[in-house]
Formats: structure tokens, C-alpha cells, sequence
């Protein structure tokens, strides 16, 4: 077995990925068609997902949600999306998605939700692959449209919707802002995470951690700019959702290789880094090929794959027991891939 077969087949958890950034280019190129979304500059489907910076990839992000109109098309790029997480090796899914990118095109709610929730049970039923549902607020729409974003949640809240985010554009948009949101969602029962620290500066993480109280972190590269935060992270054993293509275009790390990458970095600071994909089509990439360039940039064997793939799972948002169990299963199937070739480096 060679280590990028061990890589595939080792069980993992797909924590940080966006629904709308999963759809394929030629899936995207269909949809646009048939729901007369104009293709960006008259691209061929080749070149559809190419950006230099955040800014533009969120252009093409939108037009992708734009072409996404019906409960078929739902389920069909839900169902497309996990099946790339499935033959990626993944057992279980929290999958992000943007009700107000499909809102503003009048899309409802519930359209978005049928169509999501039948892609889980077709990938289940495929695949055996347990997925969950984390609606995102765009953080420029404020906090006054992220009221009535979780007010939409609560009003129609299947047992697959598990918790909530906070997306989109870091500045200006600190979070304290989201604070009374955050509280209104953990008191109805909803776990919420934040992306900090991608484009935002150090203190957005802090402020995440501090002023809205949460324990997972999306991205949360820039922790690295203070040192004594990410020892504050390190002691509270606060989890960042990474992925490593990613960053080659959102952010001011443009090299994995690179020794001061933000990544790396974290990880021999010994911060809780689990690693995901984000929006894996549009950065030409799937769960274990993450998984490969950090085992490959960063020098990594099976063993140390190992406890990041735990990691993860250590992290969902899972009914402790059944975590549990899968955390004991999971670790044995492992070690079993581990022992069938003695010479896979550690």
C-alpha cells in the first residue's frame, strides 16, 4: 500500500466544506445554462474556476449559487459534493451552505432544504457517508440580517440542521457584531462556529474565542501573529477547521512548502489543526489530496495523519456516544491500514 492509498482509504471527517464551493465546473457550466446564468467573461468550462484573489473566487462563488434554482439542483450538487467527500475516504460530513446567495434569486428556504436533505439520504444510501447541515450567515449582511437569518432557521429546523456559521467577508465585519446572535443560537441548542483569521488579523480569532465563546475556528491563520494567542489556543484546545489549498489564494501564505506557513506553523505549535478541502472544485482539490500536500509540505507519515483524522472527528458536532464508538472504530481501522505495509514511513 502506498501512503497516498493509505491516505484514501483512512476514515475521515469533512468538517469545512461549502456546498456551493463543492459544485464541479462542468456541473456549474449545466446548471448556468439551463437557468440562463451568464458565465463569467465567456470562459470555457476549463477555465471557470480560475481567481487571484478572495475577491474574485466570491464573485464566482455567487454565480455558482445563482445557477443552483430548484430541489433537483439541490440534491443534485449535495449529492455530487459528498460523493467526492466519500471517495475521498470520508465517513461524515458537516457541509456549510449560503441560504442568502440562493434567497436573493428567489429561491425559498424550504426549496433549498428539500433538495439538500434528499442529496444526504442518496449519499447515504450510495455511500453509508452521515452528513450534516450548517446553514452560514454573510457576515456583510450584518447583524440585523443575521437575526433574521437564524429567525429562517429556527422557524424550519430539520434534526440534519445542527448548528450554524458566520462567512463571507472578514472585514468589516469583527465578531463581536454576531455576539447576541451567537447566544440566541446556543440557547435554542445550535452549536455555531466562526470564520477568523483568514484574511481578519489576530484579534478576530481572539474576539471568537473571548466574546463569542465558541471553540471551533474556521481557517484562523493569522493566530500566528500572536504568539501568546496561540498559546492561550494550544492550553483551551481550541480546534481550526485548515485547508491547505485554500490559503495558496486567500491568503498571505502562497507556499506550503514554505517554513512560515500558517499551517505549519500551528501544527509545531501543537494547536488542534484538523484538515478539510473548503470549496474543493473550484482549487482542484479533494479531501485526501489535502491530506497528501500536508503529509507531503509538512512531512507527515501514517501516524501523524492518524491523530490529525481523529482530530477531526474528535471535533464534529456528534452525539458524544456515538463519537465515541466511531473514534475506537475508526482508530482500529486505521492501525490495521498502518500494519498491512511495514515500510509506509513514520
Amino acid at each position: 500500500m502506498s501512503l497516498s492509498s493509505f491516505i484514501q482509504s483512512m476514515p475521515k471527517a469533512e468538517l469545512h466544506l461549502h456546498l456551493e464551493g463543492a459544485v464541479s465546473a462542468a456541473t456549474f457550466a449545466e446548471l448556468a445554462a439551463l437557468h440562463s446564468v451568464p458565465l463569467p467573461d465567456g470562459k470555457p468550462t476549463s477555465e471557470l474556476y480560475s481567481y487571484g484573489n478572495l475577491l474574485d473566487f466570491l464573485k464566482v462563488y455567487d454565480l455558482v449559487c445563482a445557477s443552483i434554482k430548484t430541489v433537483d439542483d439541490f440534491s443534485r450538487v449535495t449529492f455530487e459534493a459528498l460523493e467526492r467527500c466519500a471517495k475521498a475516504g470520508a465517513r461524515y460530513v458537516e457541509l456549510f451552505f449560503s441560504p442568502h446567495a440562493h434567497l436573493a434569486h428567489g429561491v425559498a428556504y424550504s426549496t433549498m432544504l428539500e433538495g439538500i436533505l434528499d442529496g444526504f439520504r442518496r449519499a447515504k444510501e450510495r455511500y453509508g457517508l452521515v452528513a450534516k447541515l450548517i446553514p452560514a450567515h454573510a457576515k456583510p449582511l450584518g447583524a440585523e440580517g443575521g437575526e433574521r437569518f437564524l429567525d429562517m432557521v429556527l422557524a424550519e429546523r430539520p434534526a440534519e440542521v445542527i448548528g450554524i456559521g458566520f462567512d463571507y467577508d472578514e472585514r468589516p465585519n469583527p465578531p463581536p457584531m454576531f455576539a447576541g446572535i451567537v447566544e440566541r443560537a446556543r440557547a435554542a441548542g445550535l452549536n455555531v462556529t466562526n470564520h477568523a483569521g483568514e484574511d481578519g488579523p489576530a484579534e478576530y480569532v481572539r474576539d471568537t474565542i473571548d466574546i463569542l465563546g465558541l471553540r471551533r475556528v474556521d481557517h484562523g491563520y493569522h493566530v500566528v501573529d500572536d504568539p501568546a494567542l496561540m498559546e492561550r489556543c494550544r492550553e483551551m484546545g481550541i480546534v481550526f477547521t485548515c485547508c491547505p489549498s485554500t490559503t495558496l489564494t486567500t491568503t498571505v501564505w502562497r507556499d506550503l512548502a514554505a517554513p512560515d506557513h500558517a499551517i505549519r506553523r500551528m501544527m509545531e505549535a501543537g494547536l488542534n489543526v484538523t484538515i478539510h478541502t473548503d470549496d474543493p472544485p473550484m482549487f482542484a482539490t479533494t479531501l485526501d489530496r489535502e491530506y497528501a500536500l500536508i503529509a507531503e509540505n509538512f512531512a507527515l507519515g501514517p501516524p501523524a495523519l492518524k491523530r490529525i483524522a481523529l482530530a477531526g472527528l474528535s471535533a464534529a458536532w456528534l452525539d458524544d456516544d456515538i463519537k465515541q464508538a466511531w473514534l475506537a472504530d475508526w482508530s482500529a481501522e486505521i492501525d490495521r491500514l498502518m500494519e498491512t505495509e511495514l515500510s509506509l514511513p513514520n
